[in-house]
């Protein structure tokens, strides 16, 4: 009798707590019959949480391995790229908890292939800005503070997300660019090499002038010109002979690409003036007109 109570215990454990526990783990939502069914349980959801925090763990633990020699701007860069490579991997560990439990994911996949492939076409201009998102932070081929111009607009870079990259223009205002302008457009990006760049005036002057007066004016002014670095030192070109006027061009270079509209400015006032002190004139286009009368 002492050894069948012990046996006796195991058995309502068994049978009776434990299939109560299966019979609350499976209850749930069941479709369809046969392999083709799809059951969510609250087993499945309890499976699909406990896979959630030790993915979440492993994420952050591996983000922070990625990023502790990184500098401050490259670790917001890289947490960027890892938001999305996070989602892409809950959506892998969704499926795969749910085939490891049982259910034929295949009939999922086939049920929603539709809605992807239109949802693919709704988004492909988000998941285009998001691709190009990853290549400027992989490759480094933008940075925050760099000056580019992008659809005849000039902006200084400050703030670059895995969607948009965002720059300050020279009026102040904001300029939101879609990062995938920055893949299929024409960018120019004047400090990615180095901060300096090289800047010009042009300007006319009339014929019978005296140009080697007109080139040493044109030196003078840019060496006094604050804000034109005096190494590389500015020059002058010749560029050509206009059809109505000699055509010169005062070449110099500044570290500052976004004030040049400013320092172009404050030359040719300086240029005007100066040619006005010694008697150079610069021309404007004309015409000789003649005009025949037919006698009768």
């Amino acid at each position: 009798m002492i050894q069948e109570e012990p046996n006796t215990v195991l058995e309502v454990l068994e049978k009776d707590v434990w299939e109560r526990i299966k019979d609350f783990l499976n209850w749930g939502i069941h479709i369809g019959e046969g392999e083709k069914s799809i059951h969510v349980t609250i087993g499945l959801l309890l499976i699909l949480t406990v896979a959630f925090i030790i993915t979440s763990f492993v994420l952050k633990w591996l983000r922070k391995l990625f990023t502790r020699k990184m500098n401050p701007d490259d670790k917001l860069k890289f947490i960027s790229v890892f938001k999305f490579i996070k989602y892409v991997v809950y959506v892998a560990v969704i499926l795969i908890t749910m085939k490891t439990a049982g259910i034929d994911i295949t009939i999922l996949i086939t049920a929603s292939a539709a809605l992807f492939v239109g949802l693919g076409l709704a988004l492909q201009e988000i998941f285009q800005d998001i691709i190009g998102g990853i290549f400027i932070i992989v490759d480094k081929s933008l940075s925050v503070g760099d000056i580019i111009e992008i659809d005849n607009k000039v902006g200084r870079v400050f703030e670059i997300k895995l969607r948009t990259t965002r720059a300050i223009t020279r009026d102040d205002k904001v300029i939101i660019i879609p990062n995938h302008k920055f893949i299929s457009d024409t960018t120019y990006n004047y400090t990615q090499n180095h901060r300096n760049t090289r800047e010009s005036v042009k300007v006319g002057v009339a014929y019978g002038s005296d140009v080697q007066l007109v080139t040493r004016i044109l030196e003078e002014i840019a060496s006094a010109q604050k804000g034109v670095l005096k190494s590389p030192k500015s020059f002058v070109l010749f560029e050509d002979f206009g059809d109505s006027a000699l055509i010169f061009s005062l070449v110099f270079y500044i570290s500052d690409s976004f004030t040049d509209p400013k320092i172009k400015s404050e030359l040719r006032y300086k240029i005007d003036a100066k040619f006005r002190e010694h008697k150079i004139t610069i021309p404007f286009p004309q015409r000789d007109v003649h005009i025949y009368q037919n006698k009768i």
